[in-house]
Order: C-alpha cells, then sequence, then structure tokens
C-alpha cells in the first residue's frame, strides 16, 4: 500500500471521528473536546485526578498523556502501569480487575477516567469505566474498530474512530490526544 494512500486513510479516520455524550447523542467534535477541557479545567482547580488506563500501545499513550496533561494542564493525573499493581491485582483478583480495582482506591467524585482502548472490548478497560461510573467520576473514552464496541456507550463522553486496523486506531488516538494537550 503506497504511503500517500496510508496518509489519506489516517484524515479520513480523523476527519470521521464520532464524538457523543453519555446519552449517545452525537456531538460536534469541537464541542466534545471543549466539554472534555472544562472538565480537566474543574478537577485542576478542584485538586483532583484525571486517570488514564490502556493496554499495549494504549497503555504506552496512557502513559505518555497522563504525563503530558499533567505539565501542559497542571492537572494532578496517574496512570496505572506499575509492573508490581498490574501483576498483583491480576493474579489475586483477575486480570479484568488490573484496573478498576485501584481505580476503586482512589478516584473520588468528580475526577476522570480516560480510558484508551482500539477494540472497545478490553476487560480490563470495560471495567475501569463501570467502577468510574459507579464512583461518580466522569468517564472518558477513546475507542475504534467496530462502532457498537462495548466501551463506546459507557462513557459520559466518548471519541470513537472508525479505524479498521490497530496501526490507524493508535494513530487516530494520539492524534486525538495531543489535541486535548495542545488545548492548554
Amino acid at each position: 500500500m503506497p504511503w500517500k494512500h496510508n496518509l489519506l486513510n489516517l484524515f479520513e479516520v480523523l476527519d470521521t471521528m464520532v464524538v457523543t455524550d453519555g446519552a449517545g447523542v452525537v456531538l460536534d467534535t469541537d464541542a466534545g473536546f471543549s466539554l472534555l477541557v472544562g472538565w480537566v479545567k474543574e478537577c485542576r482547580e478542584q485538586r483532583r485526578r484525571v486517570y488514564f488506563v490502556g493496554n499495549g500501545a494504549s497503555a504506552s499513550m496512557a502513559s505518555h498523556f497522563s504525563a503530558d496533561l499533567g505539565k501542559m494542564a497542571g492537572v494532578p493525573t496517574e496512570v496505572f502501569t506499575d509492573c508490581a499493581l498490574i501483576t498483583a491485582t491480576g493474579n489475586d483478583m483477575g486480570y479484568d480487575q488490573t484496573f478498576a480495582y485501584p481505580l476503586g482506591q482512589r478516584m473520588v467524585p468528580g475526577e476522570i477516567l480516560v480510558a484508551i482502548s482500539s477494540s472497545g472490548n478490553s476487560p480490563n478497560a470495560v471495567a475501569a469505566v463501570r467502577m468510574a461510573g459507579r464512583l461518580s467520576g466522569r468517564t472518558v473514552t477513546f475507542t475504534a474498530m467496530s462502532p457498537d464496541n462495548a466501551m463506546r456507550s459507557l462513557g459520559d463522553l466518548n471519541f470513537y474512530l472508525p479505524a479498521q486496523t490497530y496501526g490507524m486506531a493508535e494513530c487516530g488516538h494520539g492524534i486525538a490526544l495531543h489535541h486535548l494537550v495542545d488545548l492548554f
């Protein structure tokens, strides 16, 4: 596949990103980012945290954007990428609890969980989004692949990319998350 074709495909995926609220109502993309920026600013003002979770490349993005948002927005952030925490939680409670369990120990109402999953069906990310909802946290999902993935209907704010490959999904999520950080 020629390079130019990949570039055009990435542009198309980004240009057709769909942002929805918790009721499934489609929002203008800029309005979605504006809402998220407002929530992050509230966290900063109230000294509340923004948590990030993801698996594989999405875990790397979670770590990357936790650091970037903390630095650029001045908001406390946390990411669950500590090897001992992940393996102990996975071993003792099941892999699906690797994010939900520590989130349940830390999150307070009004904080934000940003969950990144290319498939939108990662059991541990889905469990974290559900836990954040039970804790009265705000939930933001970044997903791709299937439009009816599990996480897309769970967030208070959902950024969905109609990417069909992990490469396009991951690149698109990275660009969207860089856009968020750049808004600060």
